[in-house]
């Protein structure tokens, strides 16, 4: 192991640590309350006073009048949305309840609880996918676990996994361009190694971003080929918005902005049935509780599926996930990214610039292809190179990465050149 000295335990992040653009934007308002009242205008009447007539309404109250009614629809719609999230929380629990108390009565000998693993799988030790390192965030103080090669070979390309992932998701990955690029694989927080708060206010999008920029900085570059499949697209597509000048190039996986896929969602209510495990993240301690019932059964089944899953994945290789999930408290940091999904709904639309290699799975069984059109109506014209796998499913990185590595390949060939 290298970098970074053990983190002191410490209080939840800070608002210090949110993500901002790169230029500050805007200041607040200054405010205060109505002007003084004129005094009164002596008359040359030594025996009457003039009173002055009344100024207009200061400017601040007639925006704030005019406001009044937009913010309290915005009120009543987030307070609409919020309900009817709980209502599909509740539905979603009672369907995954059932489908893992089923799960224990067919494996009785597998328990109730999940089993800890005491010891890592050797594949997550693999010297061939590089060195493992920490790093200490400025903006949190927080340590994450990164994998690390091909330092000095070429600029940084920087990766981000999604759920139920970490950083061996790229294993592939790592050994094809650790020859001409600095490739880092990094545990989000909360994942693995890294530091996991517990306080669900700490996995704010804001907060994640700010990772990624330190990541970025800590490691010495002042830009990225950033790489992400899954919730790492998520937090990829909001990077490139506020940070664009550390962004260099994006390879994106299997994930949309967050904003087309609320927008999206809202008139495709078939995405809404295929995302329904999201509404069952948003209950405390339940979610933690179903996925490590049988031994970690429904994630076993996420990952190994013969339709749906990652075909040849190894017994070695399936513990390489399921160990950091297997120890105390390890679903509840990836759990916590999910409850703060619907913290800023609705999300205005963003245009998007960053030049981006999208690939999709024309079998993904959680994200309908239609995203991909709604993600390119986004995008300024010529900035967006765009491809659906034939065959592939949600674990492109795991399942296809002939076809990813030829794409990438060709996509970042003039940063070679």
């Amino acid at each position: 192991m290298c970098g970074g000295s053990l983190c002191p335990s410490r209080s939840p992040v800070s608002s210090e640590g949110s993500a901002a653009p790169d230029s500050t934007v805007g200041s607040q308002n200054k405010g205060g309350g109505l002007p003084e009242p004129a005094p009164p205008v002596q008359s040359s009447d030594p025996g009457s006073v003039v009173v002055p007539e009344r100024e207009d309404m200061p400017e601040e109250l007639v925006v704030t009048a005019l406001l009044a009614p937009s913010r309290l629809s915005l009120k009543l719609l987030r307070a609409l949305v919020m309900s009817l999230v709980y209502l599909a929380a509740l539905v979603a629990a009672f369907v995954y309840s059932c489908i893992a108390l089923t799960t224990v009565l067919c494996r009785p000998r597998r328990g109730c609880c999940g089993r800890q693993r005491l010891s890592a799988p050797d594949c997550l030790r693999d010297p061939t996918l590089g060195e493992h390192c920490f790093l200490t965030l400025r903006s949190s103080g927080l340590r994450l676990h990164y994998v690390s090669a091909g330092r000095g070979n070429g600029p940084l390309m920087l990766f981000l996994h999604g759920f139920p992932e970490n950083w061996f998701s790229w294993r592939y990955q790592l050994r094809e361009f650790q020859s001409r690029f600095h490739v880092v694989a990094v545990d989000l927080r909360g994942y693995g190694p890294s530091d996991a708060p517990k306080d669900v206010d700490c996995y704010t999008v804001d907060l994640l971003l700010a990772d990624i920029k330190d990541v970025i900085l800590g490691l010495g570059y002042s830009k990225s080929i950033l790489v992400s499949h899954d919730w790492g697209a998520v937090l990829a597509w909001n990077f490139s918005i506020y940070f664009p000048s550390l962004v260099e190039r994006m390879v994106v996986v299997s994930g949309p902005p967050m904003s087309v896929f609320q927008e999206y969602s809202t008139r495709h209510i078939g995405q809404l049935f295929r995302s329904n495990y999201m509404f069952l993240f948003q209950l405390p301690w339940l979610p933690e509780t179903l996925l490590s019932l049988s031994d970690f059964q429904i994630l076993k089944a996420v990952l190994t599926h013969h339709k749906t899953g990652i075909p040849r994945l190894t017994p070695c290789e399936l513990e390489a996930f399921l160990y950091h999930f297997s120890q105390p408290g390890g679903l509840t940091g990836p759990i916590n990214y999910y409850r703060n999904l619907f913290r800023n709904f609705p999300l205005e639309p963003q245009e998007l610039s960053t030049p981006t290699l999208l690939l999709w799975g024309e079998k993904d069984h959680t994200l309908q292809q239609g995203l991909v059109g709604a993600i390119g109506s986004r995008f300024v014209p010529g900035r967006l190179e765009s491809h659906i796998l034939p065959g592939s499913g949600h674990w492109i990185p795991q399942t296809h990465p002939q076809e990813m590595h030829q794409y990438m390949w060709a996509f970042l060939q003039d940063l070679l050149d």
